[in-house]
């Protein structure tokens, strides 16, 4: 029995009563951590929440005109315009000028960082210019009557968000009064047919809990039928195909043809295969304009565009490559 205590002890019974506590305290240490962390992380992100909630309620309201202008046409043009986030040592956006036709589309290109998104919210006064114009119609946004500005510009973003209720509901908050009808002409022409019919009851599904989920690409067709629906003259469309897979995509693609028929579209890649069809390009960096032109025009520069079509073309034969790599693998090494 002596063999079996530890070194230097002598009390077997002494011996078993701390190996006893040193078992359960060894075991009850790090619940009682745990515990503590999840505790901190909760306290955590509970102050953070707060605080964008509280950054929310003490933000102040844009200025509105006193007397609002009315746009006299759907053409966008940025005159000088910069504009620097709070907090922010460089200007997001610095002085840039574009002007986009009625009717036209124009692509927003470059690396991360380089203005795009600044650009297309400042379209809608997310925010306004520290210095310069943005001009809808001819007439500053900041000279419009905001509910007017809204109606004028539709907008869809990267990560699009459904609120909890029916799917004629979803596309139907960009217009309340629209019939399910026009509902269902928004979604046909969104490419979301094949949703509606996978889902048990139509267009009156209830999505989110408790009712059907959407895939990341099905979220964006929905919020272009929204778009669609709101049948504003000026559309925004923020790195729209980003978490989509390549039949979202092509569906996107389809649904892209028939919002942009007639209207002013803003449209902001990093794909640069989805704007090569596009009336103007600019290319940002850093916050201002480097070059313009069409997809064509700015090939034959040899400027930051052709170096980014450069290395698309290679990524993408890259992944042809690859893919046929796997194809001939699983056919056991057969050409």
């Amino acid at each position: 029995m002596a063999l079996l205590l530890a070194p230097g002890e002598a009390d077997f019974a002494r011996f078993v009563a701390n190996f006893a506590f040193y078992s359960i305290f060894s075991a009850v240490v790090p619940t009682a951590m745990t515990k503590l962390m999840f505790v901190g992380e909760a306290s955590q992100m509970s102050a953070d929440s707060l605080a964008r909630i509280r950054g929310i309620m003490e933000a102040k309201p844009l200025a509105v005109s006193a007397a609002p202008k009315h746009p006299s046409g759907n053409g966008v043009c940025f005159d000088d315009v910069s504009f620097t986030y709070e907090g922010a040592e460089a200007p997001a956006v610095d002085h840039v000028s574009f002007d986009i036709p009625a009717g036209s589309t124009l692509a927003l290109v470059g690396p991360s960082g380089g203005g795009k998104s600044t650009c297309a919210s400042l379209i809608p006064r997310f925010w306004d210019a520290n210095s310069g114009s943005v001009l809808v119609g001819g007439v500053d946004v900041r000279d419009i009557d905001p509910h007017e500005l809204m109606d004028h510009v539709a907008f869809v973003f990267q990560a699009n968000k459904l609120f909890h209720q029916t799917l004629a509901d979803n596309v139907r908050a960009a217009r309340p009064d629209a019939t399910d009808e026009e509902v269902r002409e928004a979604l046909a022409a969104a490419q979301c047919d094949d949703i509606v019919a996978k889902l048990p009851r139509g267009i009156d599904t209830m999505l989110g809990t408790g009712g059907a989920y959407l895939s990341g690409g099905e979220i964006q067709r929905v919020a272009l039928a929204r778009a669609i629906l709101k049948d504003a003259p000026i559309v925004v469309l923020d790195e729209a195909t980003a978490f989509a897979d390549p039949e979202n995509e092509a569906l996107i693609q389809r649904a892209f043809a028939h919002l942009a028929c007639g209207r002013t579209v803003i449209m902001i890649a990093h794909r640069l295969s989805t704007v090569v069809g596009a009336d103007k390009i600019v290319v940002l960096d850093q916050g201002r304009v480097q070059e313009t032109g069409t997809h064509a025009e700015l090939l034959s520069r040899d400027g930051l565009c052709a170096k980014m079509w450069a290395e698309y073309e290679r990524a993408a034969s890259w992944k042809i490559a690859a893919a046929a790599e796997e194809v001939v693998a699983a056919k056991g090494g057969e050409a």
